[in-house]
């Protein structure tokens, strides 16, 4: 392997639960060549302890200001774990849903931005109609049976999930941006290569963010 930072490359799917950013995740590491490594938010709370989850996927709202104090450092933890297999010639996908509706604002995408800046970075936005979503969270996934929240007679849109849909593109700067009710999640893909084969744009989003204090 190389150390080299510019032979690597480094995916950040965000998006809202449910968008398909993990089916895409897969198609990359299924059909990009060489290794590529998903540090995405399933894999990191696999390892955070229970009492402080969702961790890393605590939903905007500022529902639980007692964990808050802790995400910041989650998420940059993560991100320093994504530098480290970059300098060692890992290629990383990662699928993450940030957002900064916290009790408070925390900053938290443009500390992670920061710690990136050494390494090529293409950063996505994972679009889908809420609509899809909803139709997306009544399908039951083994192990996940009670993690999302779906439809009522009464409540067809539970407001969790808006708040998703409406925190999690802010403030929207992305390099290129993917449809899942349009694109399949090889579609998605073989999108991000053909943006990758060009060359992420130039100032990056994450160096746009970078800069936002």
């Amino acid at each position: 392997m190389t150390n080299d930072s510019h032979s690597v490359q480094i995916i950040i799917l965000n998006g809202a639960p449910r968008s398909g950013k993990s089916s895409i995740a897969r198609a990359i590491q299924e059909h990009f060549e060489g290794p590529w490594i998903n540090l995405g938010v399933d894999s990191y709370n696999a390892m955070t302890p229970k009492r402080y989850l969702p961790g890393i996927g605590l939903r905007p709202g500022g529902e639980r200001p007692d964990l808050e104090e802790l995400v910041p450092f989650f998420y940059a933890a993560l991100y320093e774990s994504i530098a480290i297999h970059a300098s060692l010639g890992l290629n990383v996908v990662a699928d993450l849903g940030h957002h900064d509706s916290y009790s408070q604002p925390l900053g938290i995408l443009s500390d992670c931005a920061r710690r990136l800046e050494d390494f090529p970075v293409l950063f996505v936005g994972v679009r889908c109609p809420i609509e899809t979503i909803m139709q997306r969270r009544d399908i039951v996934q083994e192990g996940r049976e009670t993690l999302y929240l779906s439809a009522t007679e009464e409540v067809p849109i539970p407001e969790p999930v808006q708040r998703w849909q409406d925190e999690v593109h802010r403030p929207g700067i992305y390099d290129m941006e993917v449809d899942t009710s349009v694109l399949t999640p090889l579609e998605c893909a073989e999108a991000i290569r053909h943006q990758l084969d060009l060359g992420i744009p130039e100032p990056s989003a994450f160096e746009r963010i970078a800069g936002v204090r």
